[in-house]
């Protein structure tokens, strides 16, 4: 299951991607080539680069690609590594549940009660945050799924 759910997600990023990538390329060639710039385009890099950033974050918990210090790991043998590796996913977890799915959606719900548009596209705003709460989820999910996964072969070893 975590397989197909990071397969997912590093698609969408991809596809966040490469929409941000067109949309530089038609910024630089309306400005450029047009003489007449194209306002919308920024506006769907800078959210493009919203999405990204965020689902990448999730797609690094997923594949155990974040950025960690070493430092602490290397000096612990045995057991108290697995109790390191525990906290630490744990960590994640309670960051993300309490930074990134609760005060995510809060920042949703507040955007779309005062009807927040963006300034080009009109978009609501509440749309562009929802990547906050949903990265959210997918990180919590990888945390507690990594955290059960080691105290399974804690237990096999």
């Amino acid at each position: 299951m975590r397989a197909a759910v990071v397969n997912i997600v590093g698609k969408v990023c991809l596809a966040v991607l490469i929409i941000m990538l067109v949309a530089v390329i038609w910024q630089v060639f309306s400005r450029f080539i047009l003489q007449s710039p194209s306002t919308a385009t920024d506006e769907i890099s800078s959210f493009a680069l919203i999405w990204v950033g965020l689902l990448g974050a999730a797609y690094a918990t997923g594949e155990h690609l974040h950025l960690a210090i070493d430092l602490l790991p290397e000096k612990m043998v045995g057991k108290n590594l697995a109790f390191f590796d525990g906290f630490v996913y744990l960590s994640v977890f309670v960051f993300s549940l309490c930074v990134m799915i609760i005060g995510g959606s809060r920042l949703c719900q507040l955007t779309f009660q005062f009807e927040q548009t963006s300034a080009s596209l009109g978009l609501p705003l509440g749309f562009i945050y929802l990547i906050v709460p949903i990265s959210g989820i997918l990180i919590c999910y990888f945390s507690l799924d990594s955290f059960f996964a080691k105290l399974k072969s804690q237990k096999a070893s």
